[in-house]
Parts: structure tokens; sequence; C-alpha cells
């Protein structure tokens, strides 16, 4: 194999695992996403005198209302803006790894510059 093809698959290899970790990423924030927007609109049903508590750390830290669903409503904006983001990488490590396949398979058919001999290529016999 050439070492220009092993260059390739290496960085194939690269680009699966980056592939895997963004895709880890936008999954954590994804479930973030649909957390705090469960608890968003579970806060619109709460009285707003209702004592509230904020867990910062390991402690829970008194809240207002208006506080606390401000608060949460900023993190679904962030984390909204965040899962877009990771989508968006997603779909370019993807082009990208679809790009270097096809190089490769160019390579490794008979080099970058030539198309791949078909099934009328040379050899081909007719009769």
């Amino acid at each position: 194999m050439p070492p220009e093809a092993q260059e390739k698959i290496e960085e194939l290899q690269d680009l699966q695992e980056t592939a895997q970790q963004v895709a880890e990423q936008k999954e954590q924030a994804q479930t973030a996403l649909n957390e705090s927007k469960t608890a968003l609109t579970a806060l619109e049903d709460v009285d707003e005198d209702a004592g509230m508590y904020r867990e910062i750390g390991e402690v829970l830290v008194e809240t207002d209302y208006e506080s606390a669903y401000d608060d949460l409503e900023n993190k679904v904006d962030s984390l909204e803006v965040r899962v877009e983001q990771l989508q968006k990488q997603e779909e370019r490590v993807e082009e990208q790894f679809d790009d270097l396949q096809s190089e490769l398979q160019q390579m490794l058919q008979g080099g970058a510059g030539g198309a791949p001999a078909g099934p009328g290529g040379p050899g081909a016999g007719g009769a």
C-alpha cells in the first residue's frame, strides 16, 4: 500500500474518532436541552410566590421565581445554540470524511488522476 494511502487511512480514522466525539457531545447537549425545556415548562405551572431553590454544586441556594425562570430560559437558549453548533460541526466532519474516503478510493483504484476502470475498461473482452 502506498504511503499516501496509509496517511489517508490514518486521517480517516482520526476523522471517525472526531465524529464520534462530536456526536457524543451533541447527544449530551441535546439531553441537557430537553431536561431544561422540561424544567422550564414545569416552572411555568408553579406559583410565583412558591419557595424556590437552585442547585449550585452540592448546595441549594434560595432564589426567587423570576431569577429561576430567567436563568433557566438563558440555559435553554445557550444549549440550543450549542446543539446547533455541534450539528454543523458534525456535518462538516462528515463531509470531510466523505471527501477523504473518495480520495482514498481513487488512489487505491489506480492513482489520483485517472478514473477507475469500469466494466468496459481495459481487458474487457467482447467475444
